[in-house]
């Protein structure tokens, strides 16, 4: 919406009493799509997650299993709530913010948990947690030069991690005992990788951003000198 109305002025060009409050009750509104919807069902389901894990002392198979099974739900609605936020104009202010937060919330509780709990080195916790909150403060460091945007392999990097901690929540044996053990590891080396072009990228935007900072200054001090005598 780009406007006022004609039944917010009363079809008269006026703002009418209660418009600015009609305008902020639509874009109140706005901010109850499905997209945020889905983001808000990821946070909630976060304490759920953490409950059902930590169940009868954490090691209980059946409490195990509803807890995978919450934790595969926030990773599906992660998908689909950037997808349709995207694909139907549903970006909101709440969104940029909450969606980020919602993702690194769920996976933070089930790498914590599964380490308080023995099942994962407390070193493989602290490598993708450090890396996480590394990246968000630099994005906000490089934020008025720029975007970074979202790699391929940032991309697999979360599906790796996603699927890793999947697999340590349930209580597997055998060859899949082994096999989550890979898994995690192709997460880690993907976490470090990830993390270290991240860092080069917001070294090379904000030099362009300086750069730019300061061709833009000097053309206007020039400009302000005006023409030689």
């Amino acid at each position: 919406m780009t406007g006022v109305s004609a039944s917010a002025t009363g079809g008269t060009g006026r703002p009418a009493p209660g418009g600015k409050l009609g305008a902020a009750a639509v874009n109140q509104a706005s901010l109850w799509n499905i997209a945020n919807i889905l983001t808000m069902m990821r946070l909630v389901l976060v304490p759920g997650f953490v409950v059902l894990l930590l169940q009868d002392g954490g090691h209980d198979p059946v409490w195990r299993a509803w807890a995978w099974a919450a934790f595969a739900v926030a990773m599906i609605t992660d998908v689909f709530d950037g997808h349709l936020a995207r694909a139907y104009d549903l970006v909101t202010d709440f969104g940029k913010i909450a969606d980020p937060i919602a993702d690194k919330a769920i996976m933070a509780a089930g790498l914590i948990c599964l380490s308080s709990l023995g099942d994962l080195p407390w070193w493989v916790t602290v490598v993708i947690l450090a890396r996480e909150l590394g990246i968000t403060l630099m994005r906000f460091w490089v934020i008025r030069h720029g975007v970074i945007p979202a790699s391929r392999g940032g991309k697999l990097k979360t599906l790796a991690q996603g699927t890793a901690v999947g697999m340590y929540v349930l209580v597997l044996t055998g060859p899949l005992a082994t096999l989550r053990f890979w898994v995690m590891a192709v997460a880690v080396v993907l976490t470090v990788v990830t993390g270290l072009d991240y860092v080069r990228q917001a070294v090379v935007l904000r030099r362009r951003g300086l750069a730019e900072e300061r061709a833009a200054r000097t053309a206007e001090t020039r400009t302000a000198a005006g023409p030689a005598r």
